[in-house]
């Protein structure tokens, strides 16, 4: 391995790692759902409207993060979103109403993981990566995230025990500053592997934003994108809540967590290696499809200690195991040079659907006192994407000849 490659694939895993602190703070977050509601009153609605919230916030940001890296470089916006995830949950603690929550966990510490995940990381690698590396790269920082699950859920629910709700969201906080340096370390990733294709391209973001969203292939993916969100905000959100119902301890939703995330490392590796060999749109089909079947199976087998740990690990295979090929196919369509907008633009369907599964399973438990008819709904859903998948237009593209490597 040259010194080039080496010092590519040492960026990959720094961005890897810094997603195991943004992505394990963010997807930790269900865990204080319970917490917050018996600490302030605020009510199972309010709160899970707060976390709805804060799931479209952070797929709102998303396309802004994409462009703002795009310009300025991934580095300072990786810096701004953990400095802002720290600040809105240092300050959850102190949001006594509704809209204070609304601000704290929904907006400020959303945005701040936003600005500090996938679109912006998965653009800077791809311009940094030759395009045979760039399906495991995305492979390998999406198992960061995965790993920052496994690592965070039990950690966060070990600090709620220790030290109680409110010190653990202050710890949170402190973790997410203490990551700041490794941003300082991803300078120079911007832009050494775009081809000249890529580069020459007239228009501009504007035009290329726009290309994008009259292609029919984009649409679908962002349909499918839309149920990938749904059914993993309303996981990470209510699954405390669905063991709480079936009288399980807490223990058992945090390891379920942490076993999700610890199955998805495997699965995201995975989709990378697959990314390179397969049709993306492919291997989308059939891990929405596998979802279909796991959550009809999980809706027909006691609900045990052992259920949950075995739906934790197959549903964890495919949790955040569509990145890597979604961002893939959003690559082959239109290149790498606005990756980061584009793609994040289809977080934000992403995160349409994470909104909806937050709020709707809050408002599902409080009118029939159970979470039935999302399961179904989830199922469906499920279904649906993986059709939507299969009439994508994804073009073979062969390796390409890159610039800017003999500089």
């Amino acid at each position: 391995m040259g010194d080039t490659a080496r010092r590519d694939w040492t960026l990959v895993l720094l961005a890897a790692l810094l997603l195991v602190v943004s992505q394990g703070v963010r997807q930790s977050m269900g865990l204080f759902v319970f917490p917050l509601h018996h600490g302030t009153g605020l009510g199972i609605a309010a709160i899970s409207l707060a976390m709805a919230i804060g799931q479209f916030t952070w797929g709102a940001v998303q396309p802004l993060a994409g462009a703002a890296a795009d310009r300025w470089g991934a580095p300072r916006v990786l810096a701004a979103g953990l400095v802002l995830m720290a600040l809105g949950t240092a300050l959850t603690p102190f949001a006594r109403n509704s809209g204070l929550l609304d601000l704290t966990l929904g907006v400020l510490s959303a945005a701040g993981a936003g600005l500090a995940s996938f679109s912006v990381l998965i653009g800077a690698l791809a311009q940094r990566l030759p395009a045979e590396s760039r399906g495991m790269a995305s492979g390998i920082l999406n198992a960061g995230g995965s790993f920052g699950q496994f690592v965070f859920a039990p950690l966060t629910q070990g600090l709620i025990t220790v030290v109680g709700w409110m010190g653990a969201l202050w710890g949170l906080a402190l973790i997410a500053v203490a990551a700041l340096p490794i941003t300082r370390l991803l300078q120079g990733t911007q832009g050494s592997h775009v081809t000249q294709l890529e580069a020459a391209k007239p228009g501009g973001l504007k035009q290329a934003v726009a290309e994008a969203l009259r292609d029919r292939s984009y649409l679908l993916l962002h349909a499918g994108f839309f149920t990938c969100g749904f059914h993993i905000a309303f996981l990470v959100t209510h699954l405390p809540g669905e063991v709480n119902l079936c009288g399980l301890p807490a223990s058992v939703a945090s390891w379920s967590l942490a076993l999700i995330g610890l199955s998805n490392i495997v699965g995201s590796l995975a989709a990378g290696w697959w990314g390179q060999r397969y049709r993306g749109k492919y291997v989308l089909f059939w891990m929405y499809g596998s979802r279909a079947l796991l959550v009809l199976a999980y809706l027909a087998a006691p609900k045990t200690e052992l259920t949950f740990y075995l739906f934790a690990v197959g549903l964890g295979f495919t949790w955040l195991a569509t990145v890597p090929p979604t961002a893939g196919v959003v690559g082959k369509l239109f290149g790498t040079r606005y990756l980061a907008t584009l793609f994040g633009l289809t977080l934000l369907s992403h995160q349409v659907g994470g909104f909806l599964g937050a709020w709707l399973g809050g408002i599902a438990l409080i009118e029939s006192g159970n979470y039935q008819w999302m399961w179904y709904a989830d199922a469906a859903l499920a279904a649906v994407a993986a059709l939507c998948n299969l009439p994508i237009r994804e073009p073979r593209i062969a390796r390409t000849q890159v610039v800017g490597e003999a500089a």
